[in-house]
């Protein structure tokens, strides 16, 4: 037990002393370009601010790389300063070994699920919003012009979302089968419910009536099946920072609206994938590093090199199928669990 402990807090020891590495490296190229972009009240300090709250969510992607090299560097230097021999003198077979390995990398694989899902998400949000407000002084505009939605022959364009969920400045567009617009509408704002059905106020409508297109005015309208209240704040990012179960939950609402959901669930099966990928990689490098399949009288840097070379094939041919799949539009095992 004493062993087995022993190893494990090297293994985490060099997870750490690469993270630090990899983080300091990633941060400074992060801040070097926000220096670029400082004006007004963004300034260097709220740009060290963003930068931080942002590599979380970069660190987590990098996870698989982190585990690799930090195993590799942790075993290889037991097995350099002949600790590992000592170990096994002592009965503690490879079976153990791996063992000692295998757990605290079964507890980062249940970390990253978990910072994935209520960590680096978030905070990657709240970056872009304080960026947003100190660059521009408005919170609520959404960036690059709003943000757009399609659900079958209906558009939607939302120009603000305020901090509390609230959509401003929507347009939405509804046409008929041959293509002519058939409603118009403009909101000041809309109260979004959990059913998803959205409650626009102060609405000016256009409706075509007998080839023409009269003007109502309302002080509330409803109309259903839209965004929900925890998929607003994340659409005007990217999906791979949207959380685990909101990638879920918002690739369902497309496929229920008949509209492309393979990139958000291509990118969920890869966020989920991922851990064990980090899985992988620990056990490529664990024979690799303490030498158990070759002689000792490798160096230190070499063991490094070897496994480093073998480790980051395997990654990027792993990141190769997922763009392929991606580009080739192959099926996805996850969205057999979505309904049609």
């Amino acid at each position: 037990m004493i062993l087995q402990r022993y190893i494990g807090l090297s293994v985490i020891a060099g997870w750490v002393l690469v993270l630090a590495v990899i983080g300091a490296v990633f941060g400074l190229v992060t801040f070097i370009e926000q220096l670029e972009r400082v004006g007004g009240p963004y300034d260097a300090l709220a740009a060290s601010w963003y930068t931080l709250r942002m590599l979380p969510n970069q660190l987590v992607s990098l996870a698989p790389v982190i585990a690799l090299l930090g195993t590799i560097l942790a075993l290889a230097n037991l097995d350099r300063h002949k600790e590992l021999t000592i170990i096994s003198a002592a009965g503690f077979g490879r079976g153990k070994l791996l063992a000692a390995v295998l757990l605290p990398t079964l507890l980062l694989m249940g970390s990253l699920w978990g910072a994935m899902e209520y960590v680096t998400p978030q905070l990657q949000r709240a970056a872009e919003q304080e960026k947003l407000r100190l660059r521009h002084g408005d919170t609520d505009r959404l960036p690059n012009g709003g943000l757009w939605s399609t659900d079958g022959r209906r558009y939607m364009h939302l120009l603000t979302l305020s901090e509390d969920g609230v959509p401003g400045r929507i347009s939405l567009f509804e046409f008929d089968r041959e293509g002519r617009l058939a409603r118009a509408l403009q909101a000041h704002k809309a109260r979004v419910r959990e059913n998803r059905s959205w409650l626009f106020q102060n609405v000016r409508e256009k409706i075509l009536v007998d080839g023409e297109l009269r003007t109502r005015r309302h002080e509330e309208l409803e109309i259903d099946n839209l965004w929900s209240p925890d998929e607003l704040p994340n659409l005007s990012l990217e999906g791979d920072t949207m959380n685990l179960s909101l990638l879920y939950e918002y690739a369902r609402y497309l496929q229920s609206n008949r509209q492309p959901a393979e990139r958000y669930l291509h990118t969920l099966w890869q966020k989920l994938f991922m851990p064990f990928t980090v899985l992988a990689m620990v056990l490529l490098a664990t024979p690799i590093s303490a030498n158990v399949t070759a002689g000792r009288d490798r160096s230190l840097g070499l063991n490094i090199g070897i496994g480093a070379l073998v480790g980051v094939v395997f990654y990027l041919g792993a990141q190769i199928i997922f763009a392929l799949g991606r580009l080739l539009d192959w099926s996805i095992p996850l969205s057999r669990r979505c309904p049609p």
